[in-house]
């Protein structure tokens, strides 16, 4: 089984899972792992590793409209050296940038350098995957695929420019500010294709999304032709921003709402999953 395979075997078993984050009277709480061979391409500093693994919980935490409160890693590798500051320092700067703090962890010795984050958000009204409705204006924050140039940068030795990608400020703000009018929200970690299934899923609908797709001008230096950018604005994942639905005559407030851009991407329908028309596949990143 894949990842989503294995998910959707434990729905039944584990019911309050589902959305980004499990909510426990007013907190929510999320987790995460990741490892250096399908996470971490090379030449990731420590520094931007503990930003990124830390910023992934806390992206969770935004997709719930929540105000992020407190966050914890597990650190394990192979020994243990300056590399270890560093992670800490980039939790720490990642945490202190949306509000939060960092609490502390765990440190293990393994073969391969893992890491696990926890991160943990107060509300008393979360924002659900399940409440979009035909009619409604589906939304992107910011841009899309900063992580897919940012791959592609380090595999061309371009380290610098692509740790600077790599590292991503969680939406906790437009989360926040979101929360008034949005009707369904969750991250877009796992790519807008394949979220807009997962929120098409939830809500039990489905959307008609259009051109020209807000994709992040760091694409253009590294795609290959103008089906290669949409690849990895649209279906190459990790880049943290947030996708929801809100009414069609909220949809100005909303935008008005957050200092973050928010573009409408298209409109929820009663099934389907479409661009421009076509189908638009599930596909995205999945966790090996």
């Amino acid at each position: 089984m894949d990842e989503r395979a294995a998910l959707e075997r434990l729905a039944g078993r584990v019911p309050a899972a589902g959305d980004d984050c499990a909510v426990v009277e007013d907190l929510v709480l999320t987790t995460d792992m990741l490892h250096e061979t399908t996470d971490f391409p090379r030449g990731v500093t420590r520094y931007t590793a503990g930003w990124r693994a830390v910023g992934a919980s806390l992206s969770d935490v935004a997709a719930m409209g929540a105000a992020a409160h407190a966050a914890l890693a597990v650190y394990a590798a192979p020994e243990f050296d300056e590399g270890l500051l560093d992670f800490v320092g980039g939790a720490q700067d990642v945490c202190e940038a949306v509000g939060a703090s960092y609490v502390g962890g765990d440190l293990d010795t393994h073969e391969e350098f893992t890491v696990s984050t926890t991160a943990v958000g107060r509300t008393t009204d979360p924002i659900l995957r399940s409440g979009a409705a035909v009619g409604e204006a589906v939304c992107v924050t910011g841009s899309l695929g900063r992580s897919g140039a940012a791959l592609r940068l380090f595999e061309a030795g371009e380290t610098e420019r692509a740790n600077d990608l790599f590292r991503f400020t969680p939406r906790i703000a437009a989360g926040r500010a979101l929360r008034p009018y949005a009707s369904a929200m969750m991250d877009v970690s796992d790519g807008l294709a394949r979220s807009l299934h997962q929120l098409a899923d939830a809500s039990g609908c489905g959307f008609a999304v259009r051109s020209p797709l807000p994709i992040d001008e760091s694409v253009d230096a590294v795609a290959e032709d103008r089906e290669d950018r949409r690849e990895l604005g649209a279906s190459f994942g990790e880049d943290f921003e947030l996708l929801f639905t809100v009414p069609e005559t909220e949809f100005e407030a909303a935008r008005n709402s957050t200092d973050v851009a928010v573009t409408q991407v298209g409109t929820v329908v009663e099934d389907g999953i479409s661009l421009d028309d076509e189908p638009l596949l599930d596909r995205g990143y999945t966790h090996g």
